[in-house]
């Protein structure tokens, strides 16, 4: 009986907490778009001028990728519905976060991509590793690769504003001023 109470007791606890820390996160902290306007449009254009010319459906498994290593919901709600949108396939999206044990899903090209996308995001774990680097550079032309690194850092830029900002998953609030 006394170890059931301190099941619940701690089952209680664990609730709370969880509950806590979704209250804590359930409304955004800052309009970064309102509160920084050239800031803010001044990384739409960035973005815009890396994804200029890339394969759309790369673009969002880069920024599905980053999003995922990054822990930012709202950006990987808002990319997975728009590679959605785009006809991507259900299947591949589920296997991004474990495209290494499921390179089946995936060309050559966009696994490249993937791993450069892992080392840029988590750069601080160990910098881009030149088998990395020139794996990827194998399969993009000197321009694209530029673009396809800039596509790195901007979704890397959002996702940091994303979760600095508290943006809630669900709700997309893209909005081009």
């Amino acid at each position: 009986m006394v170890m059931t109470n301190n099941m619940n007791t701690a089952a209680n606890n664990s609730n709370t907490a969880t509950n806590t820390a979704r209250a804590t996160v359930a409304a955004p902290r800052l309009n970064f778009a309102k509160a920084a306007p050239k800031a803010f449009k001044a990384l739409i254009g960035f973005d815009a001028a890396a994804r200029d010319g890339l394969d759309p459906a790369l673009v969002e498994l880069i920024q599905i990728r980053a999003s995922l290593l990054n822990g930012c919901a709202y950006c990987l709600h808002m990319h997975t519905s728009d590679a959605r949108k785009a006809g991507e396939d259900e299947a591949r999206l589920h296997m991004v976060g474990v495209w290494r044990e499921a390179r089946n899903f995936f060309t050559e090209k966009e696994q490249a991509a993937l791993a450069l996308t892992e080392s840029v995001t988590l750069v601080a774990q160990g910098g881009v590793p030149d088998d990395v680097y020139v794996e990827a550079a194998r399969h993009f032309d000197e321009s694209e690769l530029a673009r396809v690194l800039a596509l790195i850092f901007t979704i890397n830029t959002w996702n940091r504003i994303a979760l600095s900002t508290a943006k809630v998953a669900g709700e997309d609030e893209r909005v081009i001023h």
